[in-house]
């Protein structure tokens, strides 16, 4: 949802002056973005509204097929976390009484785990998903940032 109100914020944020420029000059063409422009933005992995991005010449299906594997395995890395690391910790502490010393070393026990979870799904997300929904829309602009 914050990505979408992101992108929405962009999207108005660059056409809003646009219109309001042709509309004050009186000017008898306004420019109003097409729906195939907005629909791509929604899906480019960006942030920042323009009206025609980078393209690449063809799409590598390698690449695509690859990275969606990458996510693959990354959500069948952490079903193993959660199976060997979380879900024993947790099972054991609904059975005892409620204690400070459990809580405690529940939530020390389980600093690892979510830190592999977390990594893993910043890995999936932005690099992998990312990555190859930018290959299949042919979005060229990927070294924004560097």
């Amino acid at each position: 949802q914050v990505r979408l109100v992101m992108k929405a914020h962009s999207f108005v944020r660059e056409n809003v002056p646009r219109v309001l420029s042709s509309v004050k000059d009186k000017a008898g063409t306004v420019h109003i973005p097409r729906i195939s422009q907005y629909l791509y933005f929604l899906f480019a992995p960006t942030l920042i509204y323009r009206d025609s991005y980078p393209r690449n010449p063809t799409i590598r299906w390698g690449y695509v097929a690859t990275k969606f594997a990458q996510v693959l395995g990354s959500l069948f890395y952490a079903y193993y976390i959660f199976v060997r690391l979380c879900i024993p910790q947790f099972r054991n502490s609904s059975q005892e009484t409620f204690n400070l010393r459990g809580l405690v070393l529940c939530i020390f026990n389980s600093i690892l785990p979510g830190v592999l979870i977390l990594f893993l799904v910043f890995f999936a997300f932005l690099h992998c998903w990312l990555n190859a929904f930018a290959e299949m829309l042919r979005f060229a602009d990927r070294m924004f940032y560097k």
